[in-house]
């Protein structure tokens, strides 16, 4: 008898695990920012890189989410993280942000206005990259090139625009395979790296952004769509 119970707790241990091990594989996490910061008080695992002037950075609980909080005055700066992700197995990218203020007068479309209060960078080589931006002023949907090395293509995309969800927790979704294949028109690279940036140095202004749980995963998760985003 006590031999029969041991089995069954170990076949239900054994289940569990499984189904814990799918629901692993269906999903690579990039960020939750749920182990706090280092020393230097910088996520586990990323890089800060100050560009324009001295980072203003945090990483924060904010409305229970954990959360790493960027606040820029005339400043560039960014959190870099290696990667490595396979769009054909997980194509799809979500992730939650807020902006509490916008860089006054930001356009990315010209060199003089290019600030934004929150960029999410995936590089996939050293000549191209996808840049999903919360801009001031260039409307919701638009798609550019992002200023570059003269060696690399930056494709922007808006996904937001001006003050209509300022100060609201959004979470945003885009089918990454999709937006390269209609960007670069080839197939798509593995992310090699993600960045989060903020910069107001162009405008000579301010801004500040949350950026919170930096998700990809199998387009069978989501059921969502191309673009998709809800309010928390």
């Amino acid at each position: 008898m006590r031999t029969t119970m041991v089995l069954k707790v170990l076949t239900i241990s054994l289940l569990f695990l499984a189904v814990t091990a799918r629901a692993d594989e269906d999903r690579v996490v990039i960020a939750d920012f749920s182990a706090g910061a280092d020393a230097k008080g910088v996520p586990p695992g990323w890089q800060l890189k100050e560009k324009t002037g001295k980072a203003d950075m945090a990483v924060v609980k904010d409305d229970g989410l954990a959360a790493v909080r960027l606040r820029s005055a005339k400043t560039s700066f960014s959190l870099e993280k290696e990667v490595n992700v396979d769009l054909k197995k997980y194509p799809v990218l979500t992730w939650k942000w807020k902006v509490t203020k916008l860089p006054v007068g930001g356009d990315f479309r010209k060199s003089s206005t290019d600030d934004q209060a929150a960029q999410l960078f995936l590089a996939f080589s050293k000549t191209r990259a996808i840049v999903y931006i919360w801009d001031t002023s260039a409307p919701q949907g638009t798609v550019g090139k992002a200023a570059a090395p003269f060696f690399m293509s930056i494709k922007a995309i808006v996904v937001r625009s001006g003050n209509s969800d300022i100060g609201k927790w959004l979470t945003e979704t885009r089918n990454v395979y999709d937006d390269y294949k209609k960007l670069f028109g080839e197939e798509p690279m593995a992310v090699a790296g993600v960045r989060l940036q903020i910069n107001s140095q162009h405008t000579g202004t301010s801004a500040e952004s949350y950026f919170s749980g930096v998700v990809f995963e199998k387009a069978a998760i989501q059921g969502q769509g191309q673009g998709k985003t809800k309010e928390e």
